[in-house]
């Protein structure tokens, strides 16, 4: 089978190596065009572009996938599938409908729950029991396609973005090939979509860390670990930030009556919040300009004051 692959990031990296390692002719590799990064502005290559130049591998970097010339491009390569993992780009019918196979999807949820960006951290900060991978044949829409196959995966009690990122990585490239030798085979039969179970999740930003005491504990802990490693949860302490990195719900903690939520107070080398509902005892900080570190080192470095307000 002749593959074009189609992806960007650090996500999409594990189902390219993983079709190398099966001996697929993957005829050309598409990806993002390099971007800017760090204080210098230096342009710096996408995870897949660095994977496929160290197997050699032909690279194609349009600006728009849509465009009609790229399209011709590609038309050249004559491939037998498309396989799409978190490419970025919206593609043209023109493509979508180019191959034999089609073009063959890897989403990281379980379809139709949570179509759209950030699958992955949505399925930790809603507290999400199980979640999984999904193949399925690209249609128009938003991840609307018709299903191929699906795997589950049971999150971890403490389960970061971040953890289930790299497992959900390795599951959806396992699935990926048992999707193609399925497709080869002529044994998968694709399933429509119900769409009246769909849900859609919105792209994380860097604001929606920003902790909200109010809630509850539970809640609170969940988008801690969600948004781990990024954007991270973070609240203010004497006017700088504050990253929570890590934290536990704690609920018989005796405290001052009357104290507002957000405040903090030391018991036995421990570190407590008030929240909305319950208590939140924090087990791993970073200050403004300082190194991330366990709860104890920051309280021998820090002095923090019973009834001090967070936020």
């Amino acid at each position: 089978m002749r593959i074009v692959f189609m992806g960007t990031p650090d996500f999409a990296v594990k189902t390219l190596e993983k079709i190398i390692e099966n001996g697929y002719d993957i005829v050309a590799v598409v990806t993002q065009p390099d971007k800017p990064k760090g204080r210098d502005k230096k342009l710096s290559p996408p995870p897949v572009k660095e994977c496929a130049l160290k197997h050699n591998l032909t690279v194609l970097q349009p600006q728009r996938a849509r465009d009609e010339a790229f399209v011709q491009e590609l038309k050249r390569y004559n491939p037998d599938a498309i396989v799409v993992v978190a490419f970025g780009q919206i593609l043209p019918e023109s493509i979508l409908h180019m191959t034999k196979y089609g073009c063959i999807n890897v989403h990281a949820s379980l379809l139709p729950q949570y179509r759209g960006a950030s699958p992955i951290q949505w399925a930790v900060i809603d507290g999400c029991k199980k979640t999984g991978v999904t193949t399925m044949l690209m249609d128009e829409g938003i991840d609307t396609g018709d299903i191929l196959m699906i795997r589950e995966y049971e999150l971890a009690k403490k389960e970061t973005g971040g953890s289930l990122f790299d497992k959900l990585s390795l599951l959806g490239a396992e699935l990926l090939i048992e999707t193609l030798k399925g497709i080869e085979a002529d044994s998968i039969k694709p399933i429509k979509q119900d769409d009246e179970k769909s849900s859609y999740v919105k792209m994380l930003t860097k604001a929606m860390g920003h902790i909200d005491f109010t809630k509850n504990a539970n809640e609170i802990e969940r988008l801690i670990r969600g948004l781990n490693p990024w954007p991270s949860a973070f609240t203010y302490m004497n006017k700088k930030m504050l990253k929570i990195w890590d934290a536990d719900v704690s609920e018989d903690i005796e405290v001052p009556q009357n104290s507002p939520v957000g405040t903090a107070f030391i018991s036995k080398e421990k570190m407590y919040v008030i929240c909305g509902s319950g208590f939140l005892e924090l087990k791993e900080v970073q200050l403004e300009g300082k190194k991330r570190m366990c709860i104890e080192d920051f309280l021998r470095g820090n002095r923090i004051e019973n009834g001090m307000v967070l936020g």
